[in-house]
């Protein structure tokens, strides 16, 4: 009695699981105060503020996007490249992005493939310029406002969630006061005073901008040494616009404009930032170790400087049912085609090496990972010579890139890489 499709009524079910449904709404958040560990399980303790996306079913990109939302919450401001995530991410007339139950969300804007990383790095110079106007203001109205307010507001510790809800409060109670001062001032300082609470900036895209069309404005924007934070969505491939390669595309991967396979090896964006010495960098992996992507999600957002984070993010386009995609992701890093690591500048005035491997690969071949994929295995069925070719070349690019991070992690820097970059952020202050 009992096929494919069974049709029953629905009206007895729909009003109970609408009340199942309120109820799961109306159930309190943990104030984000509250929360003081930021690991894993911290993490998933705060309410994500990207959901409901539309993305593919399985998409390796929207699981970082939405435990950026659980860590930063309401002070993030996005600038979002043209490509999946923006597609996803901004399906007009709905949008993934939500507020909280004070109303408050991230801030999120979309520009091309091109000049993300230029209009995100505006978007920090104007938030900065507000922060400065205001807090000019607020020292020239300290007397009306009261010396132990201003005091505190300018010298708040907004570094964690505590340090931020405390501003947030004081916030509250300058805008009383404002209210009560006739002055221009006054009221220009009451519109603009939430500029006096820490944002946290991010850049995020696709390899497609990263790594290709929008590489020169990225360069530049990490090259000014500003603190805005980089998130690479690295699916390996221009996903969004058809599945052509892009120069993310590892070796021997078909995709468009390389249908007999890649000849040549994904260009190395983390190992080309680091030669700066002043930005943060990182190379995660969820589906391999998620206590690493959280550390390294943190680290880089308190890092004050550039930081640029690459993840691990597999597609439909890899030719494979994504309900293994965190599998996939175990075997790349397992194989070293995907090492993990953590670059901090802050770690050479401590006399430590900058670099930290926090996963070499070498626990099992490159062939191990390259045979669950569709985009290699086909490579495999129109010239298998050929694929056995690329499959010994990806053994040795792997074998050789953890070769380079392996001697780099055992390099000591001369000191003062920290303290440039914290002289740089003085002088723009001060400026």
């Amino acid at each position: 009695d009992r096929r494919a499709l069974n049709m029953i009524p629905k009206l007895d079910l729909l009003e109970p699981e609408r009340d199942n449904h309120r109820y799961f709404l109306d159930l309190p958040e943990l104030p984000r105060e509250r929360i003081v560990r930021l690991d894993v399980k911290g993490s998933q303790m705060y309410r994500p503020l990207f959901e409901f996306s539309g993305a593919c079913a399985g998409c390796g990109e929207t699981p970082y996007i939405k435990l950026l939302t659980q860590l930063f919450g309401d002070r993030l401001m996005v600038a979002n490249a043209t490509g999946c995530s923006s597609i996803f991410g901004g399906n007009l007339p709905t949008t993934p992005w939500c507020t909280d139950c004070h109303g408050r969300g991230p801030a999120w804007s979309n520009s091309l493939f091109e000049d993300n990383a230029e209009f995100g790095y505006g978007m920090k110079l104007a938030s900065d310029a507000l922060a400065a106007h205001a807090r000019s203001l607020l020292a020239s109205l300290g007397g009306a406002i009261g010396d132990e307010l201003v005091g505190a507001l300018l010298d708040a510790e907004q570094r964690t969630e505590a340090g931020v809800n405390d501003q947030r409060t004081r916030v509250a109670i300058l805008r009383e006061r404002l209210a009560e001062i006739h002055d221009d001032r006054a009221s220009i300082l009451s519109d603009i005073a939430d500029s006096l609470v820490r944002k946290s900036q991010w850049l995020v895209g696709g390899d497609g901008w990263a790594f290709d069309i929008g590489y020169g404005g990225l360069d530049h924007v990490l090259a000014q040494g500003p603190d805005v934070n980089v998130l690479v969505l690295d699916t390996e491939v221009y996903s969004n616009t058809g599945g052509q390669a892009s120069k993310a595309t590892p070796i021997g991967a078909a995709a468009k404009f390389a249908a007999q396979g890649k000849a040549t090896d994904k260009k190395d964006l983390g190992l080309m930032a680091m030669h700066y010495g002043h930005v943060y960098v990182a190379s995660i992996a969820m589906g391999a170790k998620d206590a690493q992507t959280v550390k390294a999600l943190v680290e880089a957002e308190q890092y004050e400087g550039p930081s640029l984070v690459i993840a691990y993010a597999h597609c439909i386009a890899h030719g494979y049912d994504m309900r293994s995609g965190m599998e996939q992701q175990k075997r790349a890093v397992e194989s070293g085609v995907w090492p993990l690591y953590r670059y901090d500048p802050r770690r050479v005035d401590r006399g430590e090496p900058p670099l930290v491997i926090d996963a070499a690969g070498g626990k099992s071949p490159v062939s191990a990972y390259l045979e669950h994929e569709g985009r290699f295995k086909v490579i495999e069925r129109l010239d298998p010579a050929r694929f056995e070719r690329f499959g010994a070349q990806a053994q040795r690019a792997a074998e050789q890139r953890i070769a380079v991070y392996s001697h780099l992690a055992g390099l000591r820097m001369p000191g003062g890489v920290g303290a440039t970059v914290a002289q740089h952020h003085a002088n723009s202050h001060d400026a």
